[in-house]
């Protein structure tokens, strides 16, 4: 018998998927299928600093004003003579210009750099995997990631999932709506299926079913 923290987990799961299901646009397309391998990386969307993200604050030629910072939940960092400096939200040039006018009440024309050194993203940049997995998590999105990465990140399927009834929940900005596509979790991992590996984007949601038996 599964355990009762095992059935709230599946029907908080649930619930969350029927929130999402909600505001679901019409039915979509399948999505295409993407390499295991990218034959050419490209740049992703420029890096929004997010909460607990670690920070490198350099500041040239004054190295007692430079630190390595850790973005607080409330998304502001605090560095020498800067107090409460908002940072989430920000890319790290947009964090650096802001960190110069800050500065410069103290040291003429200050040169600064952020440096993004380990990352958890924003919500809207993350990958969130729900329901029967070995790990359910939000893990964060990088250029060129696939469903496989996903998976493996989170350490596959869990023993009673079915792979093949896995939905895809992805937000179009431009529209403000959400589309649902099938996934072929189980062939992917299972079968070694080329065609159920996707790209993922910034945003996506996974959820991913168990099994009636």
């Amino acid at each position: 018998m599964r355990s009762s923290g095992c059935v709230r987990f599946l029907l908080a799961s649930g619930a969350m998927a029927s929130s999402l299901t909600g505001c679901m646009s019409g039915p979509t397309a399948e999505l295409p299928p993407a390499a295991y391998v990218t034959a050419r990386e490209v740049p992703g969307e420029e890096y929004v600093i997010g909460p607990l993200d670690q920070l490198n604050i350099f500041v040239w030629r004054n190295p007692e004003l430079s630190a390595k910072v850790q973005v607080r939940p409330d998304g502001r960092i605090t560095t020498p003579l800067v107090n409460d400096m908002p940072a989430v939200g920000k890319t790290p040039a947009i964090l650096s210009a802001d960190m110069k006018r800050a500065l410069s009440q103290y040291v003429k024309d200050p040169i600064v750099s952020v440096i993004v050194e380990n990352f958890s993203g924003t919500g809207s940049q993350q990958i969130r995997i729900v329901g029967a997995t070995e790990k359910p998590a939000s893990i964060p999105y990088r250029a060129n990631m696939t469903l496989l990465d996903a998976m493996i990140a989170v350490g596959g399927l869990s023993q009673f999932a079915a792979g093949n009834k896995a939905k895809l929940v992805r937000y179009n900005r431009d529209t403000g709506k959400s589309s649902e596509y099938g996934l072929q979790i189980s062939d992917l991992l299972k079968k070694g299926d080329s065609r159920a590996n996707v790209r993922l984007e910034p945003g996506d949601v996974i959820i991913i079913p168990e099994s009636m038996f």
